[in-house]
């Protein structure tokens, strides 16, 4: 595939997704996070694969910068979901 046809599936996949998150309700968030969070794990393992894989030294870096930018999403993810549900929580 070629850079534009990957750059014009890139944009759609982020309307799409923007579509989508947007048509929530406010009392689905937390649960929808919860999942979120587990597609993360599953973006870290890919990631990880992809690296061990990779040939060239530019793929490594860039599976390096997968790896953390996923980590951070993942723990960040569970960090909002746990404040969140602090909320609910009697004192």
């Amino acid at each position: 595939m070629n850079f534009l046809s990957l750059l014009l599936i890139f944009i759609v996949a982020a309307l799409l997704g923007y579509k989508v998150i947007s048509s929530v309700p406010q009392l689905l968030h937390t649960p929808l996070m919860s999942g979120t969070n587990a597609i993360s794990g599953v973006t870290i393992l890919g990631s990880l694969v992809s690296t061990a894989f990779a040939l060239s030294l530019g793929s490594k870096v860039f599976g390096f910068i997968a790896i953390a930018l996923a980590t951070i999403n993942l723990v960040g993810g569970f960090v909002v979901t746990d404040r969140m549900l602090k909320m609910f929580r009697n004192s």
